[in-house]
Formats: C-alpha cells, structure tokens, sequence
C-alpha cells in the first residue's frame, strides 16, 4: 500500500492498524485491545499487554542471529576514542548495570536520573533501567545544579547514574559538582549515585552514596528483563514549559515501542542491520527515540557521536562520520547544516568523503529554512526530508514516508502528517480553516501510540497545557497551514505569529526571506513592541564565512527583500548583523528571550542555553539602536 491507503486505513480503523503494527514487538502478552479511553480525554495504547523494551532492543536480537551485529557505534572525535559494540556486548553490559541498580534497591517502578555525556554508557543506562521496570529520566549532561535540583524534587529518583565529566571542544565540563549542588539543593535525595570516572577527570566520590560504575557492577548480579505493562512509564522527559516549571513528558512503554519500530523503516528507510544515525544528545528526546531506542528496538545500528558540526575538527567531520561507518540515513538539526554551510559553504569538505551509501538527509528540530535545504540537496546529491514533531509526540508528526513511498518534495513543507496523525488548522475561536490560511496547528484526539498520555503527577497541568484551549484536540503551539494537496507548514510557533496594524504575519515566513540572501548563514524574525502599529518586526542575521561588506549594506538589501516579498503589509524595517544567535542546547532559537530583552522586560535565563554569554551580545546590539533599556 502506498501512503493514502496506509495513512486512511489508520483513521478510519486506529485500533485494526496499530494492533497489526503491534506485531513486530516481542510481548510477554501481546495485546488484545490497542486503545483504551480513560475519559476525560485521556488515552492509552496497549494497556493489556505485558512487555519489556530492553528485551526488544537487545535480547531479541541476540537470540535471533544479530549477537555479532553491531549495535552501537561510539565516534568522539574530541577525545579520538572510537569503539563498536555488539549486541551482545550490550546485553552483557545491560544486564550488568542494571544488576548494579538492583543491588542498590532499586525496583519497577523507581525512577533513576541520568546525567550523562555522549558516551556509549548512557545508553546502556537507559537500557539497564528498562531492564528491571525503573523509569529513567534524562537530564542533559552538564545542566546548572538549580535545574537538575528541580528534576530530582519533581521526579524523586531512587538513584542518579552520572559521569565525572562532560567534554566541549575547548573546555571541560565537570559534572560531579554539579550534582552534589543540586542534591545539595534538592529536598528529595537519591539513597545512591552511580558515577562513570572518565579518564580525562577522575572526580572525588561521597562516602556512603556514591558508588564507582564498575565497582557498583561487582556489587550486583546480572539481572534478567522484567516484564511491564503496556502502559508502564518507559520515562519521564522534561521540557521547558510556558510558567518556567519544566514539564515532564511521560512515555508508555508499548506503543513508544510499535510506534518508533515503525518509523525506522517507513519515515527512515532503514532495514534491520543498517547503520543509523541522529547527531543528536541524549538529553533530548531525538536522543531517545532514535539514539537509544528506535534504532535497536528495529535491528539497527545507532551512532553515538560526542562531537560538533565545526569545530571538531573541522566542517568535514559529518561526511567523516557517514563515510567511515557507511551511515544509511542521517537525522540532524537544520542548525547543525546552518553551521557546517556556514564554514564551507561551497561544500568542498564533502568532496572529501565517499558518502555514496547515504540514502537521506533528514531534519527536524527547528524549521528547516528553504535556503538550508537547497544548499543540502545540492551539497549532498541526496533527497532532503524535513520533519516536524514534538518532544511530546516522540516521533514525527508530519514528514516524508520515504520508506513506504517517497513522496514530492515542497521546500518550506515537512510534507504530510503521519498515520495516525488527524492534523487540522484551526482559527483562535477553534473553527476550521480553508486550505492556504495560516491559523493553529492542531491535531484530534487520540494522538497515536507513542505520544505523551499526561505529564507526570501533573493531570490539571497536561489538560491546561495541551487540550484546553481547543476540545477534543491537542494543541501544538505551532502555527501554520494545510495547502491543497494535503502538504502542512509550520510557519511559525502560535507565540511568533506577531500582530503588525491588525495584519497577523509569520516570523518565519520572514526569515525564509531573509535566509534567501546569498551572504546569510542564518537568522530570526521577532515581533518588538511598537507604540503604533503594536508590533513590528525585528530581523537578526548572521554572516556567512568570508563576508566583509559593511554590514548596512547587507540589512538594507534584507529590508528590501521583505518588502518585495512579502510587502509593504510586513512594515520591516529593522535589520541587525550579529556574530551569534542565542540557542538551547538542541539549537532552536530563543526568540522569546530575545523579545524580552528588546522590549526591555525582565526575564529568566533560560536553563536549556548554551552559552548565555550570547544574551550580552544581542542586548549590546539592541541598545546601539535604541532598543533594550536598562
């Protein structure tokens, strides 16, 4: 079937397709029924059913002729230090930490935090607590102690698994204290910390509660896979909410298992024993679903890569990656490309590498800019996929089911909503909108397995937050519009639709025009107060490599692209050149921080930036033009 048949044998019969889908799982007991209402508008998938992930990722595939296959690739280039695991090796090593968290008491149910690196050992963590039914959480490696401390106050892990260190190109990032300043702070302590010493900083243990990572092994005994139910929390992931309390995503086990297993082949085109790869951080939930679990629930090789896109050591390291690995399919951040076309933007670094045996380039994360999509497709001689979905979703909402039938591409589109996936737009008085119209992106209840069915010990939260607004829909907080052939866009988050003289206007149509220009690598589009027309438009732009034109030069030629492309209506007429932009670690743009500081409003440093030393530079630049007052 191709994707019409199979995205409307999914609406039109949920619980026939997915209980079909269902039987690429090993279950302890498999399924009777795929959807259960709770109520209220509360859903789960596979609650029936009895399973266990790790099994799935790793034991099945010992068992069933893979023991020999690769299962994980580890490629630092910033400490040189290479390794491949089998899958057998990975359920040695599995089942021998999650013997270690046993011995410290640790039981189905319990959650455990994971503050790790981009090393092989923190997917093995993620494992080693499926094993036994312990639901882990994630914190991304090398967050402030205050942010963790929230975590473990929220979530009250029986134990944290940690590394001693964290590296960056230039720098060190020590982990250890951190986390004793955040359990210092924190009103919940874990009864244990297991620590990974990494040999570039051997850091001091607390007598009592800390436990070496191979001394804590020694302690236990390999422990066997525990079955849970289908709707067991797999994990709790934590994404910054709207109020500055982060919240915590909460993933069942049974349908994030059916649901990623399909993706691998149909969204991916991967087939079991392909090498895979999301250059991404497992503190993320890209990290998640296709460095730790996807990949292995299907019989794939992941990648983990504990580098930068420059830098590391240059633009090439990539193509480096995908040639030496023979990677299938890539899945990266349309900033990640931004940075590497930036440095080289000729592309001559990938001239260097065979990477004949890359099937797609696929991005997700932010908006893929048409321009960086362009330079991809023809940088790379291969199609170019963007995609668009959620933490909350765990997989793609809408993208290109190359695997089950490639679609045309439109730049601009991550092409159609996936099964399972009733996408509608929708006006602020939740009315439906023709096609072409930009209005809320939303999509109707149930949300297929996979997506997130509350957030943890916050019901009152998940409701207000996503179904409220909008009944008998999730609300994505993006905004955008469906055209005629069925081809979605998000043009923007709901908050980043500005209000120019009673004109609604995308920021990121915007900064498809601006990203247009051939000296801009990369760029955003903020709506700033204004005395008389309530908002108006503010563009930042960075340049690329190698440009030395006076910089008025280049903001008078993107005012005037605006204004030829979008029109008079989009009243742009502020334009700065900045070195930086200010991102998360996962590289969106904060723009919301950016409107604050240059509506001189108070704001809180966001816990997810990656370097806040940015804020000052664009604050700095503001105030040179009138804007950001003290």
């Amino acid at each position: 079937m191709g994707y019409a048949e199979v995205y409307n044998a999914a609406k039109t019969d949920p619980e026939g397709f997915w209980l079909e889908q269902s039987q690429a799982i090993d279950w302890v007991e498999a399924p009777n029924k795929a959807l259960f209402d709770k109520g209220d508008n509360l859903y789960e998938w596979f609650a029936d059913a009895k399973v266990n992930s790790c099994y799935n990722a790793v034991d099945r595939h010992v068992e069933n002729g893979r023991a020999d296959q690769v299962a994980v690739i580890y490629d630092s280039p910033i400490t040189g230090a290479k390794e491949k695991i089998t899958f057998a090796d990975l359920q040695t090593r599995v089942a021998g930490l999650a013997g270690a968290l046993v011995a410290q008491g640790v039981t189905k149910g319990d959650r455990v935090i994971i503050y790790m690196p981009m090393v092989p050992q923190a997917i093995e963590a993620m494992l080693a607590c499926a094993r036994i039914g312990a639901v882990h959480s994630v914190v991304f490696g090398g967050f402030a102690a205050h942010e963790l401390a929230v975590r473990i106050d929220d979530c009250e892990p029986k134990a944290i698994i940690a590394a001693s260190c964290g590296l960056e190109p230039n720098r060190t990032v020590h982990y250890k204290p951190l986390l004793d300043d955040a359990i210092e702070q924190s009103k919940h302590k874990p009864d244990t910390c297991i620590i990974l010493q990494r040999e570039q900083e051997i850091c001091d243990l607390i007598e009592g509660r800390d436990l070496e990572w191979n001394a804590a092994i020694a302690l236990g005994t390999p422990a066997d896979c525990i079955p849970v139910e289908g709707n067991h929390p797999a994990y709790i992931l934590y994404t910054s909410g709207t109020t500055g309390a982060p919240k915590g995503v909460v993933r069942h086990t049974a349908g994030h298992l059916v649901a990623l297993n399909w993706t691998m082949k149909n969204v991916y085109q991967c087939d079991p024993g392909d090498v895979f790869w999301a250059a991404s951080d497992v503190g993320w939930v890209v990290g998640h679903s296709y460095i730790a679990y996807g990949p292995l629930i299907h019989g794939n090789t992941t990648v983990v890569f504990e580098g930068k896109p420059v830098g590391t050591p240059d633009a090439g390291t990539f193509w480096r990656v995908i040639e030496e690995h023979n990677v299938r399919s890539f899945f990266t951040a349309p900033t990640a490309i931004r940075a590497v076309k930036r440095e080289d933007p000729k592309g001559l670094e990938i001239k260097k590498y065979d990477i004949s045996g890359l099937r797609a380039l696929y991005l997700a994360g932010e908006r893929a800019d048409p321009d960086t999509i362009v330079w991809a497709q023809e940088s790379l001689g291969v199609p170019v996929y963007d995609h668009w979905w959620q933490t909350e979703t765990g997989y793609c909402i809408a993208g290109n089911p190359a695997g089950l039938e490639a679609l045309p591409v439109k730049i601009g589109s991550p092409t159609v909503p996936m099964p399972g996936y009733d996408v509608q737009i929708l006006d602020d008085a939740g009315h439906p909108l023709p096609a072409g119209e930009l209005g809320a992106i939303v999509i109707k209840l149930p949300l297929p397995p996979g997506t997130l069915p509350t957030l943890w010990n916050a019901e009152d939260r998940f409701q207000k937050s996503y179904l409220h607004a909008f009944p008998g829909f999730y609300e994505t907080g993006d905004a955008g519009m469906i055209d005629e052939d069925g081809y979605l866009y998000i043009m923007a988050r709901t908050d980043d639709v500005i209000n120019v003289a009673g004109h609604r206007l995308s920021t990121g149509a915007m900064e498809e025009v601006l990203a247009s220009h051939p000296d801009v690598a990369e760029c955003a589009v903020i709506g700033v107060a204004d005395a008389l027309k309530g908002q108006a438009p503010m563009g930042f732009v960075c340049l690329n490599s190698g440009v030395n034109r006076p910089h008025e030069e280049v903001t008078k030629e993107c005012v005037k692209l605006i204004r030829d492309q979008i029109g008079p209506v989009a009243a742009f007429k502020l334009a700065l050149v900045v070195d930086r932009l200010p991102k998360t670690r996962s590289g969106k743009i904060l723009r919301a921080t950016m409107v604050k500081i240059a509506d001189s409003e108070a704001f809180k440093m966001p816990a997810t930036i990656d370097d806040p030393a940015i804020l000052d530079e664009i604050k700095e630049a503001l105030q040179a033009i009138g804007f950001a007052k003290d």
